[in-house]
């Protein structure tokens, strides 16, 4: 098949795990023999002047990325005019260099390209697949509050109604979006993200530097890694610390990653009397953070809201052991006592209590480890995420071109009751 991927982010424009996950997917949908085209964007400030659009070949693949136009805008401080604009230059990009080239299906990789994915299915006459990859309702724990809320969840619904097939990446997201935008959640596909391999080991050297400069007396270390955003549920892991502590005294932690909490989780950390036991390292680079997996006696995942949980499989492919919460996909990827540990979402104390489990007997969790690492090939494999996408495009059916009617945007919290507080 002959396949218009349309996102964002593709690398090197690299914003979370989304460009991953389509550079991965285009890579094997080509070595199974397909025609694929990413559509994509320039950096984020630039513009034709410093960043011009280019058209090239990369690993089989065809790379169409735009140029932002002229018009000053910023992502920060005017998303939807920026996101409006990157559309416009995606279409224009397209229209103006595609020439003769059709394709079979047109595959939108979430909200940020629902203009220019809807706009040339219609034009190309294709039908439209949409990978919803997260929504503005659960990043935000159910509320649409702000505007600017309910602007993202407004064209969220647009993509979802307009697309011939969804695809989730978690039974738990099917199941949202189905809510969410009032859909059949029958049709709807679910296909999982996979893990692409890499090489985690490290020498003992590395690990025994780590652990000098964490946690030097031996004491038991315990790292987090990823996003630092509220939904990712780090101060919920900091609120429990005191307890873990308590039972295992010394333990340290180290948070590593960026976000826009930072401040807020160390000014909780201090709130809770452990800014002295947690480390917050920053983006780590690859080699730093496999010395620190290695050395962990556990990964915290804490999440609040997680579609998927590819930093689960992460971990598991260092084969460091796993405490989870059970939000979204993290469910599905870490199953409780066989390959990790899991807690519910906001719960301090089972939180406590999972990661203890876990530092009472190193040995039972290094069994959990390995088992979740021998799930990764055969699960979580992108040869078989992109057989199972493909054979999403081969069955969703030509609609065509709809026009819809503007939604209703709940004025309550979407997950609760309609006079929720």
């Amino acid at each position: 098949m002959r396949v218009l991927m349309v996102s964002w982010e593709y690398p090197p424009v690299v914003v979370g795990g989304l460009g991953r996950h389509v550079h991965e997917l285009a890579r094997e949908l080509t070595a199974a023999g397909h025609e694929v085209v990413v559509l994509s964007r320039r950096p984020t400030g630039s513009d034709a002047g410093t960043h011009p659009t280019v058209d090239e070949q990369l690993d089989g693949i065809r790379v169409l990325r735009a140029a932002e136009d002229p018009a000053h805008l910023e992502f920060e401080r005017d998303m939807i005019g920026w996101t409006l604009a990157m559309g416009h230059a995606m279409v224009r990009a397209a229209l103006t260099r595609l020439a003769d080239w059709r394709p079979d299906v047109v595959h939108a990789h979430d909200w940020l390209v629902a203009h220019p994915a809807i706009a040339l299915a219609d034009v190309l006459d294709a039908p439209l697949v949409a990978t919803l990859h997260a929504t503005e309702a659960g990043r935000h724990a159910g509320w649409l509050s702000a505007p600017l809320n309910r602007q993202v969840h407004s064209v969220e619904w647009w993509l979802a109604h307009r697309a011939d097939t969804v695809i989730t990446c978690s039974r738990s997201m099917r199941d949202e979006v189905a809510t969410l935008f009032d859909l059949d959640p029958e049709p709807i596909a679910v296909v999982h993200n996979g893990i692409t391999p890499r090489n985690w080991r490290v020498g003992a050297e590395q690990v025994a530097a780590v652990r000098a400069r964490y946690a030097a007396d031996g004491a038991p270390l315990l790292l987090y890694f990823g996003r630092l955003e509220y939904e990712k549920g780090v101060q919920d892991l900091l609120a429990a610390l005191p307890r873990i502590r308590r039972r295992h005294p010394g333990t340290r932690l180290v948070v590593a990653g960026a976000g826009t909490q930072q401040e807020f989780l160390v000014a909780e950390a201090r709130r809770h009397r452990v800014r002295r036991s947690v480390t917050f390292t920053g983006h780590l680079p690859d080699a730093e953070l496999a010395a620190l997996l290695a050395a962990a006696a556990a990964v915290v995942l804490p999440s609040r809201y997680e579609p998927f949980g590819i930093v689960a499989l992460e971990a598991a492919a260092a084969g460091a052991p796993l405490v989870a919460s059970t939000a979204g996909g993290l469910g599905e990827v870490v199953r409780n006592g066989l390959t990790g540990l899991s807690f519910a979402p906001g719960d301090v104390p089972g939180l406590a209590g999972a990661v203890g489990v876990v530092l009472d007997d190193p040995a039972a969790a290094a069994r959990r480890a390995r088992a979740a690492r021998s799930r990764l090939g055969t699960d979580f494999g992108w040869t078989a995420v992109a057989a199972d996408t493909a054979a999403v495009y081969a069955r969703t059916p030509h609609g065509g071109p709809v026009d819809l009617e503007r939604p209703k945007i709940p004025t309550g919290n979407v997950f609760g009751p309609p006079d929720a507080p």
